[in-house]
This record gives C-alpha cells, structure tokens and sequence, in this order.
C-alpha cells in the first residue's frame, strides 16, 4: 500500500433503523472531525427552540464515541428523555490511486470495501415502546 494513494471514501445511503418517524425528523450525522460544541448548538436549538419531539444523532467508525458522547450531554441537559439505541455495520467504500504506475500503463485503481461499526441513538421527549430492543427510560 505503499505506491497508494486514497483518492476517496464514501459510505452507503442506508434509512434509520428507527420504524414509524416523522418525515421531519432532525437527524445529527456525527463524522469525525465534527466540533461538539457546534453538533450541540445545533441540536439544542433544534429541541429547544424549534420545539422538535426527536431527534436522532447517528455516526460511524471512529465517530461513534462522538455521537454517544454528544447524546449523553444531551440527556443530561435537556433530563427526560426516552432512547432506543441500535448498533449495526456500514459499508464504506475507499478507492486507492497507485502512485507509481507501470511505465506505459495507465494508473491502476484499488477499491476496498470496509464493514465499520455504527450506532444510531433517538432522544425522543414523547414516551417510546419499552419492549423494544436498546430502549433505555428517562
């Protein structure tokens, strides 16, 4: 992987695990590199203000102790809120460059797809169905 380059990296569209949510849903989609202290901002604007019932914070990869991070501020600001937690694999899909093509060749691509972790958490002020798996009371 030394005569490689990582030219891109893109993840699959998959839809929230959750059933039955509203279309207008906020969702949080927490990367690696996001600011807590901006996802935060944004989000308690969005229940504070804005008066949303859910909300639903997702990340993957190394930004899954973000996103759990961020949820747990959440609760402990905002007190009272239902969460149902799921945790499944993604897809990323990465394509290499070769730097160091053969003379006369074209450069060669190499595509690699990566399964990593990935946690979907809904706040929801509204009470959720106990029985369901990843379920945790106020």
């Amino acid at each position: 992987m030394e005569n490689f380059r990582k030219v891109r990296t893109s993840e699959e569209e998959s839809p929230l695990p959750f059933p039955d949510l509203p279309p207008d849903v906020v969702e949080m989609k927490v990367k690696e590199g996001s600011k807590i202290r901006n996802l935060m901002n944004f989000a308690m604007a969005q229940m504070e203000l804005k008066g949303s019932r859910q909300i639903v914070f997702s990340g993957c990869g190394r930004a899954v102790t973000k996103t759990i991070t961020c949820v747990e501020i959440m609760k402990r600001k905002l007190g009272g809120l239902h969460q149902v937690t799921k945790v499944r694999y993604k897809t990323l899909l990465e394509v290499w460059e070769n730097q160091d093509p053969l003379p006369g060749g074209q450069a060669q691509n190499l595509t690699v797809h990566k399964n990593v972790p990935s946690i979907c958490i809904l706040l929801s002020r509204d009470p959720l169905d106990p029985n369901q798996t990843g379920y945790q009371p106020p």
